[in-house]
């Protein structure tokens, strides 16, 4: 296990938190292996956090959702957030004109929220629309509004994600979102995505603050820009320094693509790091 210079920056950053933070490691890092497969590898290292990317729609239903309670009754592991495999179809069915698509989405969704009550998960990504879809900012934001309502009736928040290839690849369009919504808009900072995006992820953190409640974290620097934690060498303190300002209190759930890390071992070595910065700290359980 390498503590690198960059490890340890993340970690000065934890202690000038102040407050609570929990690392985590999402089942898409693992893709693609199933879902519910990745979910007990992740359990079975000692992961006690993770998000569950959802590849298809049988892994919302049994046999798959038993497994998923079984391997989080034996392992005590946490599920902070379902990531839906329909991201690729949101720009057709929730941004268009033809109402009944809009309608079917809202009720196929409750399908995830349900799944996500019987885990106890609290967040829900969205990619949203993209670029080439055209969709005026106000229907874009109507859409969500109601999307956002619906999962309220299951105590779930949907957190729009920023992606370089959708429409919340502007920050510019992401402020206007919280601008309009106020408290209703909710977000998901990835910080591989906002490099991607030609964002430094502090900026966006500048500009969004407090509506941020979700992270999807990977490092930055000359190897690439979706490195395993201390890899890169992106300026983790200020990034963090950024989210204290805002009083953060979410998760930093590690998503890594294959090639990033060698091993399921691996992947769990590198969330033991930041875990253990934490916890040395006072910030963990």
């Amino acid at each position: 296990m390498i503590e690198t210079a960059a490890a340890y920056t993340f970690a000065a950053c934890i202690v000038m938190r102040g407050d609570y933070l929990k690392a985590g490691v999402s089942t898409a890092s693992l893709y693609p292996v199933e879902a519910e497969k990745a979910f007990r590898m992740l359990a079975e290292r000692g992961v006690a956090l993770t998000e569950i990317f959802v590849n298809t729609h049988c892994e919302l239903k049994d046999p798959y959702l038993s497994e998923f309670l079984a391997v989080r009754s034996e392992y005590g592991i946490k599920v902070g957030s379902v990531h839906p495999f329909t991201c690729g179809i949101e720009p057709m069915m929730l941004f268009t004109a033809y109402e009944r698509r809009m309608n079917d989405m809202l009720d196929y969704y409750k399908l995830f929220f349900e799944f996500m009550n019987k885990l106890e998960a609290d967040y829900f990504i969205l990619h949203g629309n993209k670029p080439q879809n055209i969709c005026k900012d106000e229907v874009y934001f109507e859409r969500f509004e109601r999307l956002q309502d619906t999962a309220s009736e299951f105590g779930v928040t949907v957190v729009q994600e920023n992606v370089v290839r959708c429409t919340s690849g502007s920050l510019e369009f992401m402020v206007k979102m919280k601008e309009t919504l106020g408290k209703k808009a909710k977000f998901v900072l990835d910080t591989k995505q906002a490099h991607r995006s030609g964002h430094d992820p502090a900026d966006v953190v500048k500009a969004l603050g407090d509506s941020i409640v979700h992270m999807h974290y990977s490092d930055y620097g000359k190897k690439g820009d979706c490195l395993k934690f201390g890899d890169g060498d992106y300026d983790n303190l200020k990034l963090f320094n950024e989210l204290k300002g805002c009083g953060y209190k979410g998760n930093a759930v590690i998503e890594l693509y294959k090639g990033s890390y060698e091993s399921a071992d691996d992947l769990a070595d590198n969330y033991r790091i930041l875990e253990r910065f934490i916890k040395e700290n006072g910030f963990g359980d």
